[in-house]
């Protein structure tokens, strides 16, 4: 609770009417905006296990307490995987950065780097070449490219750095340069990275839904997973990572929720 993916970012991008703001203003305005209603509590505490009852499902907290609820939406988010790379955590979300869409304005025709490999490296090269022409592939270890793949970079003078990252020189999360295992640097105003990560809770896989290949729950185009009644919305949920893919997401589950409800209740 409270440590989502963004909380180190210093600015939000792509959501209309609050774009430049921290995630957090976001976050704290949403929250006061919902609890007006007052059919709406929020509770301090951290879901630790669920089961699904005869008519319903039960969830219980760290502290001890238990709700019961006829429908359950989950939007836990997703905990990345940072690589062993000192002053990797601390420039994640501020010059470490996952998205071209989300970032990739404020780090336009800057010096670039790309720490990823195979079909990953190239489709952000690809996005990332839109924006700079000052890129380099940091495959942090041997690189495994197609032939194709090395042309393509090749055009777009693309650079390809094997040796692999020991360390980022940075301040305040802002990134100088980067050490190499042989000694060198190399200077970058950004470096995308894409990472692997995990669900934030494990409460998904308890009950039993289905994820996808990539680790995000599965679910239908009305955030429905394949177990009836519970629904997934957020990060979880989707490769999109953004705050307007969430809040869309986020309404969509609640919609179908409702209208669930209305029907049974008919």
């Amino acid at each position: 609770m409270g440590s989502p993916c963004n909380r180190q970012t210093p600015k939000s991008h792509n959501f209309l009417t609050r774009d430049g703001e921290p995630p957090h203003a976001i976050a704290a305005i949403a929250k006061e905006q919902v609890l007006r209603y007052p059919t709406v509590r929020f509770i301090e505490d951290t879901a630790t296990t669920a089961k699904q009852l005869e008519a319903g499902f039960e969830i219980a907290t760290q502290t001890g307490q238990s709700f019961t609820a006829n429908k359950l939406v989950i939007a836990s988010g997703i905990k990345d995987i940072y690589p062993d790379i000192k002053g990797f955590s601390e420039c994640w979300g501020i010059s470490v950065i996952h998205c071209p869409y989300c970032h990739g304005y404020e780090f336009r025709d800057k010096k670039t780097a790309i720490m990823a490999s195979g079909e990953r490296a190239t489709h952000l090269a690809m996005l990332v070449s839109n924006l700079t022409s000052e890129i380099s592939l940091l495959a942090n270890g041997a690189a495994v490219f197609e032939a194709e793949q090395l042309q393509k970079f090749g055009q777009h003078y693309i650079t390809v750095i094997e040796s692999k990252i020991v360390e980022i020189e940075h301040t305040n999360g802002y990134l100088h340069q980067l050490i190499l295992e042989d000694g060198s640097t190399q200077a970058f105003d950004a470096v995308y990275a894409a990472l692997p990560f995990i669900q934030h809770s494990d409460i998904p896989t308890q009950l039993g839904c289905e994820l996808t290949e990539q680790g995000h729950i599965k679910t239908d185009g009305f955030q429905k997973t394949n177990l009836p009644g519970v629904f997934a919305c957020g990060d979880g949920a989707s490769p999109v990572r953004s705050v307007a893919n969430a809040v869309y997401s986020g309404n969509m589950a609640g919609v179908m929720i409702n209208a669930e409800l209305c029907k049974e209740q008919f």
